[in-house]
């Protein structure tokens, strides 16, 4: 077939591909990156392709090579077709485990779901969902990312959940490379930096303990659930070569509010500016930015 016929031909197949479509094919090499497949409904060319992340979610350390082998025939969901390209993306995964794709599919950004914490890990919380099937791999379908636990400062996910704890979390999105919906548990929690934004404002003066020193300046508590920077320009009024050299964790600091962001929860305070207003009210403590330091 003659290459503009050819490039004619396969325009006009990927037109009828749709995401969500199941394509049988036969596996015509294996990469480390990536999986092609010349698919039954075109054979003039192997345009289907599994990346190593949609092969298998049995596949965590092994080679592509160990789970797929050149010739062996698959079915395989289409999660994209690349016109650009010219290839469909294909995940095995899918037609793996259809149930478990069915369900994470199915799930939508903001919904509630209820479960129980299956596992505690370094890098995050497995949640078994009370309607959600088993997983291959997996002691839960929902994983909750450290981030998304709470809204307050933690070292251990332990200090939030415990194993066996029945919690209410919000669906995030569809992780197809692990096979799992991440979900969020501060989600359904009330974010108590909003509630501290709206009862502060550009120059107050707050005061409160340094908690974190970095190279580019230092964290301070002005409230039970906020902490603003104090960048290293806004340490001291003289140039310093490092934070250390201006405050130490725990050392008590009187600030201003420079900078307020409620959508990226950011908290920007000065340190030299404060020593240099003459304030009318003294500066107050944390906990309640209106109350006084006594």
């Amino acid at each position: 077939m003659g290459t503009a016929e050819h490039e004619q031909s396969l325009a006009a197949f990927l037109r009828t591909v749709n995401v969500g479509d199941v394509l049988t094919g036969t596996v015509a090499e294996v990469t480390r990156s990536q999986t092609t497949v010349l698919l039954d409904a075109f054979t003039s060319d192997p345009v289907g392709s599994i990346s190593w992340l949609d092969l298998s979610w049995r596949s965590f350390g092994r080679p592509a090579a160990e789970i797929l082998e050149v010739g062996a025939k698959v079915s395989s969901e289409v999660i994209a077709v690349d016109l650009q390209e010219r290839r469909v993306r294909l995940s095995w995964s899918a037609t793996e485990n259809p149930q478990l794709w069915a369900y994470l599919k199915a799930l939508r950004p903001g919904q509630r779901l209820s479960g129980t914490v299956a596992a505690i890990e370094r890098f995050g919380v497995f949640v078994d969902l009370d309607d959600g099937p088993d997983h291959p791999v997996f002691p839960g379908v929902g994983f909750i990312t450290m981030p998304e636990l709470s809204w307050r400062r933690f070292e251990d996910p332990s200090e939030v959940v415990s194993v066996g704890e029945r919690i209410s979390c919000e669906v995030l999105t569809f992780d197809t490379h692990n096979g799992e919906a991440r979900v969020s548990l501060r989600a359904t929690q009330p974010d108590p930096f909003q509630q501290f934004a709206r009862g502060v404002h550009v120059g107050q003066i707050l005061y409160g303990p340094v908690t974190k020193v970095v190279p580019f300046g230092a964290f301070v508590r002005v409230a039970d659930d906020a902490e603003g920077l104090v960048h290293l320009s806004e340490l001291t009024a003289l140039p310093v070569a490092a934070a250390l050299d201006a405050v130490q964790i725990g050392d008590e600091v009187t600030v201003i509010v420079i900078e307020i962001d409620p959508l990226r929860r950011r908290l920007a305070l000065s340190r030299c500016q404060a020593a240099m207003k003459t304030w009318d009210l003294p500066p107050t403590k944390p906990g309640n930015p209106s109350d006084p330091v006594g």
